[in-house]
C-alpha cells in the first residue's frame, strides 16, 4: 500500500513529553516507507510535548498543530480530521501503546471490504479493573439502547473514511466520548463498520486522563446521541415502567373498592406525558437529520 494521500495517521497528544521520544522516530520512519502523513495534534501540553514535535518539523510528511489551551481529547481529533486531505485516516493514541503494523490490518480491511469505518478491537488485551468495568457498562449500556456490533467502542485506533467522519464531527463530543460517540453515529446512520483485533502494550510512561468523570461524561453522551437518532428507545421504556408500577400499586386497591389513589394518578398522567414527549422528541429528532 505505497499509493500517495491515501492515509494519515492523526495523533492527539496532551503532556506526551515522556512517550514521544519513543513513539515519533519509528512512526516517522514508518509512515515515510508507505508515504503516509502524519498529523499530531499538541492538545495545549503543558510539558515539553511542543518542543519535540518541533525536531521533526523538517519532515515532509510531518504536521504539527498546536492548540493554545487544553481543548480535550475529542477537539484535538476533530482538528487533525478537518485537517486531513487523504481519502483514510486512523487515529492512534500518542502513549505507545500501539503497534504500527495493526494499522496496516485495519486499512486492509477497510479497502479489501469496502468499510466505512474500521475499529481496532482490544478484546482479550484490556485488563481487568476499574476501567475495564466501567467500559464493559459503557459497553452494556450501549447496547441495550441500541443495535451495536462492535465490541471495542472506545478504542483510540480507528481508520475512518476522512470524507464521512467529516460529515459527523460536528455530533460527536470534544471530551473522551468522541471516540463512543463517532462510532454509534456511523452505526445509526447504516454505514459499515467493521472490527480487527488489534494489540496494545503497558503504558511506559505518564498517566492516562480518563477518570469516573469521563465515565460519567461517556454515559450522558450515548443518552444524547440515542435521543438524538431514535428517542423512544428512551422515552417510551421510562413510560411503559409507569403504566407498570402504577398497576401494581394501584390494582389491589382498586379491586378492593378504594378507589384510584393520587399516586395512582400521577404514575398514569406521568407515563402519558413520557410518551408524549417521546413523539414530540421523535419529530424534532426526524427534523435534525433532515436539515443535516
Amino acid at each position: 500500500m505505497n499509493e500517495e494521500n491515501l492515509l494519515t495517521v492523526i495523533i492527539p497528544a496532551y503532556n506526551e513529553g515522556s512517550s514521544l521520544p519513543l513513539l515519533l522516530p519509528g512512526l516517522v520512519a514508518y509512515c515515510s516507507e508507505r508515504q503516509w502523513k502524519i498529523i499530531i495534534v499538541n492538545d495545549g501540553s503543558r510539558d515539553d510535548t511542543r518542543e519535540i514535535l518541533g525536531r521533526y518539523s523538517a519532515s515532509g510528511n510531518f504536521r504539527t498543530i498546536h492548540h493554545k489551551l487544553n481543548k480535550g481529547y475529542g477537539a484535538a481529533l476533530k482538528t487533525g480530521l478537518l485537517a486531513c486531505d487523504t481519502e483514510y485516516a486512523v487515529t492512534i493514541d500518542a502513549d505507545g501503546q500501539h503497534y504500527l503494523d495493526d494499522i496496516d490490518k485495519l486499512l486492509d480491511c477497510m479497502i479489501t471490504r469496502d468499510a466505512d469505518l474500521v475499529v481496532g478491537s482490544r478484546r482479550g488485551s484490556e485488563s481487568v479493573s476499574y476501567r475495564g468495568i466501567g467500559k464493559s457498562i459503557i459497553r452494556t449500556l450501549a447496547k441495550v439502547l441500541m443495535t451495536v456490533p462492535i465490541h471495542d467502542l472506545n478504542s483510540g485506533m480507528k481508520v475512518y473514511n476522512t470524507v464521512l467522519v467529516k460529515k459527523y464531527l460536528h455530533l460527536a463530543p470534544d471530551t473522551m466520548a468522541f471516540s463512543d460517540i463517532i462510532t454509534l453515529v456511523f452505526i445509526n446512520n447504516r454505514h459499515l463498520v467493521l472490527e480487527e483485533s488489534i494489540r496494545i502494550r503497558a503504558r511506559k510512561f505518564g498517566n492516562s486522563t480518563i477518570s469516573l468523570q469521563t465515565a460519567f461524561q461517556t454515559i450522558m453522551e450515548i443518552v444524547n446521541i440515542v435521543i438524538l437518532f431514535n428517542p423512544m428507545k428512551i422515552f417510551l421504556p421510562l413510560s411503559l415502567i409507569c403504566f407498570i408500577i402504577t398497576g401494581l400499586w394501584g390494582t389491589p386497591l382498586l379491586i378492593a373498592g378504594r378507589g384510584l389513589s393520587i399516586g395512582s394518578l400521577l404514575g398514569v398522567i406521568m407515563g402519558i406525558l413520557l410518551f408524549l414527549l417521546g413523539l414530540i422528541a421523535e419529530q424534532l429528532s426526524q427534523i435534525r437529520r433532515n436539515q443535516r
